[in-house]
């Protein structure tokens, strides 16, 4: 098993790891930074998946990770995760507050486009 498998196999641990928190942390940490496109992607996915407040959160409103990746193939992969989601409630009130208070306009304007898509998805 190569480097890249074994990380891809922690990210998905840590997506089922039961200590949310240090798991959030750690995916945030080095997944979120990583060099790798398919590794924050993966990432992302995981901390969507979680769908949690503040796993959520990294990917919502953090400028350059999840929907706001400069990689145009991760943040798609982090829409249609959101999309995915069977339970939408969570990730719709950040984007909503997103959009509201968020300092940076380019982050607002993609909550803003990321929740209509969300809304039609429903």
């Amino acid at each position: 098993m190569d480097n890249k498998e074994k990380i891809k196999n922690i990210i998905r641990t840590l997506g089922e790891h039961p200590d949310s928190e240090a798991a959030i942390k750690i995916l945030t940490d080095m997944g979120t930074n990583s060099s790798d496109d398919e590794i924050r992607e993966l990432t992302a996915q995981t901390l969507i998946r979680k769908n949690t407040h503040e796993s959520l959160r990294v990917v919502l409103i953090s400028k350059g990770k999840g929907i706001n990746d400069l990689s145009a193939t991760v943040a798609m992969a982090s829409i249609n995760e959101l999309l995915a989601l069977k339970d939408k409630k969570e990730a719709i009130k950040i984007l909503d507050d997103t959009i509201k208070m968020h300092s940076d306009e380019e982050v607002r304007n993609t909550a803003r486009s990321v929740r209509a898509l969300m809304t039609f998805s429903s």
